[in-house]
Order: C-alpha cells, then sequence, then structure tokens
C-alpha cells in the first residue's frame, strides 16, 4: 500500500501562532501579579486582546474557506493593534517595567508583517 508522505501543514507551523501564543503566556504571567484593581481593568483586557490573536489564528487555519481562513487572519491583525494600546497603557500607568514594555513592543511591532506574509500565502495558495 502506498503511503503518501507528504507532511501537512499544522498550527504549530505558523510562526504568527507561535510567536503570538507565547505572547499571550507572557502578558498573562504579568498580569496575573498585579493587584486587583490592575488586573480586573488593565489585565482582562490586555488579556483577552493578546489571547485573541493566536485564537483568531488558529479558527482561520481551522476554517476551510479561503476567504474565511484570511478574516480571521485579518481579526487576529487587529488584535494586534489593541494590544499595542494596552502595552502603551501598562507602560504609562507603570505595570510592565521598561524591559517588559520593550519586549512586549518588539513582539507586537512583527507580527502584522507576519500576519500579512500568512493572509498572502493564504491567498496564493488556496483556490477556495
Amino acid at each position: 500500500m502506498f503511503m503518501d508522505e507528504r507532511k501537512h501543514l499544522q498550527l504549530n507551523d505558523i510562526d504568527a501562532y507561535k510567536v503570538s501564543f507565547g505572547l499571550s503566556n507572557y502578558i498573562w504571567l504579568r498580569a496575573e501579579r498585579w493587584e486587583h484593581f490592575s488586573r480586573s481593568t488593565v489585565g482582562i483586557q490586555f488579556v483577552k486582546a493578546v489571547d485573541s490573536v493566536s485564537a483568531n489564528i488558529a479558527e482561520g487555519f481551522g476554517r476551510y474557506g479561503k476567504k474565511e481562513k484570511i478574516q480571521f487572519f485579518r481579526y487576529a491583525r487587529g488584535s494586534v493593534y489593541e494590544c499595542l494600546d494596552w502595552n502603551e497603557k501598562c507602560k504609562v500607568r507603570k505595570l510592565l517595567t521598561q524591559e517588559e514594555y520593550d519586549e512586549v513592543f518588539s513582539v507586537l511591532q512583527k507580527m502584522p508583517k507576519m500576519l500579512n506574509a500568512l493572509i498572502k500565502v493564504t491567498n496564493d495558495n488556496l483556490t477556495v
């Protein structure tokens, strides 16, 4: 019996997913140590926004049609910009150290380009 040896793309093969998943856990670990007021206002919103980046990539990956996939990847890109706003608020409100802020900012700055590349690959390689 002939076995198809082609490797099928897995979610964890997508760099944008891996990076955004790691960032979401980085933010979670910082926000959970904040005092109640900060955690229940900024923390919850920032965690939801950063979690939605990888979650939307995952959901798009699981969709069948090209247009649906791309729409979810665009949602993820929108969430990246929301995260940039929350990161700035965390800096101003002294919820993140300068080093933590810089780390998050550096990752967030790379994400739109990664997502645009994912959108382009999806658009170029899928017919449906």
